[in-house]
């Protein structure tokens, strides 16, 4: 029976993820049972996330770009993703919201690929995801914006559309720079 228990046990913990994304998404599901509030709190995470990308990506940006308009753009990213990293925390924390740490595997398999280009590859790769990445990004603002139910959530989600509108014109303007 004991070595049955440990068994299952150890079969249990080889399952669990070490993704802070999805980590953070099981505490979430945990401690709201409410679906009420889960989109609102899936958002979060997602925002976090995605937030925690556009740093590390625009750190590199800063290192790995060869124009100056990616760097430049990259340092906007680190300046002002952070800010909003800072905001959704405290957010977070006050409504019980539980965020990523650390990136996602997904996104950080992208800064993993990023990490091995340099120069002109990177830019161009940089331009264009940073044009994908805002686009996806806009929508899932002005949906939550839009949609969201706790009313705080909801407001630093709109509060952000016309920040992620400039990010967006900005990246398109760089990805026809880099072209």
């Amino acid at each position: 029976m004991f070595i049955a228990t440990m068994m299952a046990f150890a079969a249990c913990s080889s399952n669990q993820s070490n993704d802070s994304k999805e980590v953070a998404e099981d505490l979430n599901e945990q401690k709201f049972d409410s679906t009420q509030i889960e989109d609102d709190t899936e958002f979060a995470v997602d925002a976090a996330d995605g937030g925690l990308l556009e740093v590390k990506l625009g750190e590199l940006a800063q290192t790995n770009g060869s124009s100056p308009a990616v760097k430049e753009f990259g340092k906007m990213m680190v300046t002002e993703h952070s800010k909003a990293n800072e905001e959704l925390a405290a957010l977070a924390t006050q409504k019980n919201i539980s965020l990523p740490l650390s990136l996602s595997a997904d996104n950080q398999k992208k800064v993993d690929d990023f990490t091995k280009k340099t120069g002109k590859d990177f830019d161009k790769a940089y331009a264009d995801l940073m044009v994908e990445d805002h686009k996806e990004d806009l929508e899932d603002f002005q949906e939550a914006a839009k949609e969201g139910k706790d009313p705080e959530v909801k407001a630093w989600a709109a509060g952000k559309v016309a920040t992620l509108e400039q990010h967006l014109a900005k990246a398109k303007a760089l990805k026809d720079g880099v072209k």
